[in-house]
């Protein structure tokens, strides 16, 4: 697809948390203030403050924002879209655009995971849709066809199609994409956010080769999943 364009910001923290965090550390400062002038002793207000500080730095760590560039070649390669574990590997009926068979590779995020989400290929956005649903836990079959999800296809220079599904979970209420129809799309550029505890599947062709096993840490944007035929 020639030159490879790269789009990422240079930022540590995820755009999609300085709000949140910048007026969540004024609150705590608020609160601390308060406590400080209400008791005569100085516990509660440690206290209380170091609770709220520890809550605050999790936050912290979840809008994490590495910058990451993948230096191998890209070329019929698909790279983890996510920071977490794979959670399938398996054969799927996929039903709603292919209807056939698929290779699905699921990766579950945690809450301490980065929740920043990579194009897993090289290619153009056929289309993006969004659908309301369900907050079943992220590892569950059934979440992927019933939680609230967004759907992005791709495909790639070589033809082909690739489904990329990002999925609520029990905890996470909001699905952010950045990919947009009919637009280029290519290895280090963020597609989207999901927000607390979630999954992405990936559903590739069956003459796949499958680069990773069961239980596997992936690291968006870097591990290897499978390379295209």
């Amino acid at each position: 697809m020639g030159e490879r364009i790269k789009k990422l910001k240079k930022i540590r923290i995820h755009r999609e948390g300085t709000t949140e965090l910048f007026y969540s550390a004024v609150l705590i400062a608020a609160i601390a203030t308060a406590l400080w002038h209400a008791f005569d002793s100085i516990i509660p207000c440690v206290v209380v403050t170091a609770v709220l500080t520890t809550a605050w730095l999790m936050a912290l760590n979840f809008y994490r924002c590495p910058i990451r560039y993948f230096n191998g070649d890209t070329e019929r390669t698909v790279v983890a879209p996510a920071d977490g574990r794979v959670v399938v590997i398996e054969e799927t009926d996929e039903n709603e655009y292919f209807h056939g068979k698929r290779l699905m590779v699921s990766i579950f995020m945690s809450p301490l995971n980065v929740h920043a989400n990579w194009f897993p290929v090289d290619g153009h956005v056929k289309f993006v849709k969004h659908f309301n649903g369900n907050y079943h836990k992220a590892w569950l079959p059934k979440a992927s066809e019933e939680n609230e999800h967004a759907d992005i296809m791709i495909t790639t220079p070589e033809g082909e199609d690739i489904l990329v599904r990002q999925i609520a979970g029990a905890m996470a209420r909001r699905i952010v994409t950045y990919a947009k129809p009919e637009e280029d799309c290519y290895i280090d550029q963020h597609m989207g956010f999901i927000k607390l505890g979630s999954r992405v599947d990936v559903f590739l062709p069956l003459n796949s080769k499958v680069c990773v096993t069961m239980d596997q840490p992936t690291t968006g944007d870097q591990t290897v999943i499978a390379k295209l035929k």
